[in-house]
């Protein structure tokens, strides 16, 4: 038998988490990138350079994310 927690099975609380828990995650690393380099005053291009470096990660996941959606694993 197959436990629940309000209804939803472990599978279905882990890809909630991590869909929502890394989205949520990246949104606080988009406000403290912002955060350092105002006050670092990194200027526009080492703003631009910081922003640039955490889009290949985010990129990375939206990327993982459409290929389990096309290969329906």
């Amino acid at each position: 038998m197959e436990s629940t927690l309000f209804g939803l099975t472990e599978q279905q609380i882990s890809e909630f988490g991590l869909t929502w828990g890394i989205g949520a995650f990246i949104a606080l690393m988009l406000f403290i990138i912002w955060s350092v380099a105002r006050e670092s005053k990194a200027g526009r291009f080492g703003t631009f350079v910081l922003f640039f470096v955490l889009a290949f990660g985010i990129f990375g996941f939206l990327i993982k994310q459409v290929i389990q959606w096309l290969l329906k694993l």
